[in-house]
């Protein structure tokens, strides 16, 4: 009996939890299906209206900004652009550097891993502008280089990354060797099928970081063509009526397709860093 009660206990608890995050969410979208008049006089709506095609048609290619050139189709593919770019680079950056430290066992692996490890108590706000000066220097700025390169390097997805090379038995190296596979070989064919799971995991968690930058392409972007997403809820979209709840509605619709796509290697991935 007190076992059953637990299990309903438990349940209930994470149906409260999924309404948190649901219900305002479904506020939102069906609000933004309203026109203005209607959401003035009598708020958020919970029930969907006749104005959807009319609002996210007006939203996604009604042009703003300072130059009135910018629309929120064109940051979307921005945002989806510099996502995808840090978290494509990040995988392929941590998936070797975790090799070279756990296989290629020299003298300074564990120095060098912690030292980079410790770069997580350097967030980006800190080192902004010495990353901005040298992406300056290199002359990167109002480039999609500018907004994916510096990005594109995570101490903690070479953390998970190396500890789950240090899960693999020596057994499967020692049969690469006898194969006459060599070290390229034995990292192509060997750790990263294994490791496909973990860099789902991985991509998903490092699209969603670069997604949501905002201080950093705000800082890197001076030419409203590389605008992201996330730049235009604070820039343009924030004086419009109902259009900013369709605004946020399309805004989510990336990393969320991202996340369901991925899921079930993404959930797997996170039982391997176990």
């Amino acid at each position: 009996m007190s076992r059953t009660i637990s299990q309903y206990l438990v349940h209930i608890i994470l149906i409260v939890g999924v309404l948190l995050m649901v219900v305002p969410i479904w506020i939102i979208f069906a609000s933004s299906t309203h026109d203005n008049g209607t959401i003035l006089s009598q708020g958020m709506q919970w029930g969907l209206g006749d104005q959807f095609i009319e609002n996210y048609d007006r939203v996604l290619n009604q042009k703003g900004g300072f130059s009135q050139e910018i629309t929120a189709s064109s940051m979307l593919i921005n945002s989806f652009i510099m996502a995808f770019g840090i978290a494509t680079l990040t995988v392929l950056t941590s998936l070797m550097s975790a090799y070279t430290i756990v296989y290629f066992r020299f003298k300074l692996a564990v120095p060098i891993f912690w030292i980079i490890f410790l770069t997580l108590l350097v967030p980006l706000e800190l080192r902004i502008m010495p990353s901005y000066q040298v992406v300056s220097n290199l002359g990167l700025v109002n480039t999609y280089t500018g907004l994916i390169l510096p990005l594109s390097a995570s101490a903690i997805a070479t953390f998970f990354f190396r500890q789950f090379y240090k899960s693999v038995p020596d057994e499967l190296l020692e049969a690469a060797k006898l194969d006459g596979a060599n070290s390229w070989k034995f990292f192509i064919d060997f750790l990263v099928p294994l490791s496909k799971t973990m860099i789902a995991a991985m991509f998903i968690f490092m699209f969603v970081y670069g997604y949501n930058q905002y201080l950093w392409p705000l800082i890197m972007t001076t030419d409203e063509k590389y605008w992201t997403v996330v730049m235009g809820m604070k820039t343009i979209f924030m004086s419009w009526g109902v259009e900013r709840f369709s605004y946020i509605i399309l805004s989510m619709i990336p990393p969320v397709l991202v996340v369901i796509f991925l899921q079930r290697w993404f959930i797997q991935g996170l039982f391997q860093t176990k």
